[in-house]
């Protein structure tokens, strides 16, 4: 009996992966594709395909019996998890921490830079030859509130640091210290949003965090504040945004929406002070080979007998 190991990448494509003589596997490349690379059933090790989809992502995982990891190489895992049900119990589903951090807070940073200082309507005036002069925001002197402050948060404060802002305030599950000063628990975020100008959203998506901004939330920030969510889309009620943002009181950066793709027609694409960006905080040159740098090291934590990283959550 073989035991596979499916990847989404060619295995001769990933340096330092484990040899298959060595330690009785055979690996197995797998992209999504309509046709499985062999019995799901032999599979002990899945890494999921990226950016192909929840359905994909599921699609095999009802047979894989002899399953003991499924490894996505997304910073969120909702979309696999929540089709993990008919897998044994101790099945380890563990996610890309440490792929995606920098692109991730790259792009946050360009969002609230770009909104702040107008760069969609010099985009705009450029088009139409008007010199759109004036004076706009700046990110100094500003209160920034992290809303999900894990890898990606502090990634994202990393970057903030030379931007000179009044405060950083960091919002987490529960409560913590940090170098940098405190974390504070989910159940401070309702007083702690009327201080921040800018609010990002950086969480993963949970029963906890579904709709977490929603009227009351949106209510709740100060007149003139931006929000930014690169977390997922349905962390934010979009109904509730709309009707801030069309009111003049708040803009938003969105690299998620809900729902997304965001389809033509939908009045997020027109609306007010909304600068909306296709879902890429990952999707940057930086992904491929740090993605290969994990799946190297997950695998030879694995046939070594060692403790994963990364381990987000286990099938009971």
């Amino acid at each position: 009996m073989t035991t596979d190991v499916w990847l989404p990448f060619a295995p001769e494509e990933i340096p330092g992966l484990p040899s298959a003589a060595d330690h009785g596997l055979t690996y197995r490349f797998w992209d999504g594709g309509d046709t499985f690379p062999a019995d799901p059933a032999d599979c002990a090790f899945y890494v999921v395909p990226y950016l192909k989809g929840a359905e994909i992502a599921v699609r095999p995982l009802a047979g894989m019996a002899r399953a003991e990891v499924v490894q996505t190489l997304s910073a969120g895992v909702d979309h696999v998890q929540a089709g993990m049900g008919p897998l044994h119990p101790g099945v380890r589903l563990c996610n890309a921490r440490s792929v995606h951090e920098a692109s991730t807070a790259e792009l946050t940073l360009a969002l609230i830079l770009a909104s702040l200082r107008g760069i969609p309507r010099f985009v705009e005036g450029q088009r139409q030859e008007e010199w759109r002069s004036g004076f706009y925001p700046a990110l100094a002197d500003k209160t920034v509130l992290i809303v999900g402050y894990g890898s990606i948060g502090s990634a994202i404060e990393d970057r903030l640091a030379p931007f000179e802002c009044a405060r950083v305030l960091r919002v987490a599950r529960s409560a913590r210290d940090t170098e940098r000063g405190p974390v504070h628990p989910l159940a401070e975020l309702p007083s702690l949003l009327p201080e921040a100008d800018v609010v990002v959203l950086s969480t993963p998506l949970t029963e906890a965090t579904w709709g977490l901004a929603d009227a009351e939330f949106l209510a709740r920030m100060r007149d003139g504040a931006l929000l930014v969510n690169v977390a997922r889309g349905p962390v934010v009620d979009t109904k509730a945004l709309l009707a801030e943002v069309e009111s003049g009181r708040l803009t938003a950066a969105l690299d998620v929406t809900d729902p997304e793709p965001l389809p033509a027609g939908h009045p997020l694409w027109h609306a007010p002070g909304v600068l909306i960006s296709p879902h890429v905080g990952g999707s940057t040159s930086a992904f491929l080979p740090r993605a290969k740098r994990l799946l190297a090291r997950q695998l030879t934590h694995w046939t070594a007998g060692e403790p994963l990283d990364n381990v987000v959550y286990t099938t009971a």
